[in-house]
């Protein structure tokens, strides 16, 4: 069955062929990418091609905008891990950075045109109040001041409360694990901090091991309940496994990592999604051997959930069902991540502080001018 977003897909898959879109299929691929945050990734694969110039002028600008405001925010985020290092020069843990940070930093595939929304740090956990307390004299001050959301990071989740700069605004997500306390699957963080690699030119700072990489990937991305990047984060994958599966030796390795850690479920989707929409390169029985599939009746749900998933960054790319299948799949990630006893009462909580937001902004009378009331 052909995907909704098939032709920002064959983009993607075979960046040559962009040369023969007409206009119609330009106006639709350019809006589709800039939702699901890819019109950067499009320029750089356009421009790695020669490809620029031979679009049309309207396109080649779209394109060429996005690529500097992805050279813009990599910069941005190379000069913020320059002040983490200067904050952190006297943690005694190792740290690790994540995702979009770690790609800028060692100048990973998946960097190229890619857009940055944060900074996610890997700490051991037994440090991570000492890391907290590095960053919070340097100016980094902890979100979600409520004693629910307080205790909810602290104690359930992998992550502390999300941490912004007081001065430059920068947003800095502290991790101590890839999945919650309470979550169903357990991870084994020291594992992943002890195959971590230093980043060259990067004192202090390391990156996670190349299966590794591609593992927190794929758990962040079919972990998650929010859709709106998953095709970039499969995008994100992709690159990874391209760059990483030129070594044969690469693929028993990811196999046996996910083995290890726990994390063969996600791979599977990972693995699966990629080689469908994406055309990722890969052994052919690589699915088939993959530990901890879902079962021959979750299977093509799960299948189905996710593909409609990977379509929703656009209306223009949205097929029937699509609400249905992110509501399943966001309900989907809260059992993941927590137990029923805990759940329960926390999506309660949630649906009433935002029907309390709801009521409180529609109260609101807007402020008019003084000058013009007078």
């Amino acid at each position: 069955m052909k995907h909704a977003c098939a032709p920002l897909l064959d983009a993607l898959r075979e960046p040559a062929r962009m040369g023969a879109f007409d206009d119609d299929t330009w106006d639709r691929v350019v809006r589709v990418a800039e939702a699901a945050g890819l019109l950067g990734r499009l320029g750089a694969l356009a421009r790695d091609l020669g490809l620029l110039a031979e679009l049309p002028s309207a396109v080649a600008r779209h394109l060429s905008a996005a690529l500097n405001l992805a050279e813009q925010q990599r910069r941005s985020v190379l000069w913020e891990i320059a002040h983490l290092r200067a904050a952190l020069r006297d943690f005694p843990g190792p740290v690790v950075l994540l995702k979009g940070a770690a790609y800028a930093a060692a100048d990973l595939p998946p960097s190229r045109g890619r857009l940055f929304a944060d900074i996610d740090l890997l700490v051991p956990k037994a440090l991570i109040a000492e890391a907290e307390s590095a960053l919070m004299l340097a100016g980094w001050i902890t979100s979600h001041h409520d004693a629910y959301d307080q205790r909810y990071y602290r104690e359930w989740m992998h992550e502390l409360p999300p941490m912004r700069h007081l001065f430059r605004g920068t947003v800095l997500d502290l991790h101590h694990d890839l999945l919650p306390e309470t979550a169903r699957l357990r991870t084994h963080a020291d594992r992943l901090l002890a195959a971590a690699i230093p980043v060259p030119g990067v004192p202090g700072f390391a990156i996670l091991a190349p299966a590794d990489q591609v593992l927190h990937s794929a758990t962040h991305l079919f972990h998650e309940g929010e859709w709106e990047h998953g095709l970039r984060d499969l995008v994100d994958l992709d690159a990874l496994l391209r760059a990483y599966g030129h070594d044969d030796a690469f693929w028993p390795s990811l196999l046996a990592r996910a083995r290890e850690l726990n994390l063969g479920r996600p791979l599977y989707y990972a693995l699966r999604h990629a080689r469908d929409l994406l055309a990722t390169p890969m052994p052919p029985e690589l699915s088939a051997i993959c530990p901890d599939q879902p079962g021959t009746l979750s299977r093509p749900i799960m299948n189905s959930l996710l593909r409609a998933a990977f379509a929703s960054a656009h209306p223009d790319c949205r097929p029937p069902g699509t609400f249905v299948a992110e509501f399943v799949l966001y309900v989907r990630s809260h059992w993941l991540r927590m137990p029923v006893h805990l759940l329960l009462p926390h999506l309660l909580r949630k649906a009433w502080v935002k029907r309390k937001e709801a009521r409180m902004s529609k109260n609101e009378t807007p402020r008019g001018n003084p000058d013009l009331d007078a």
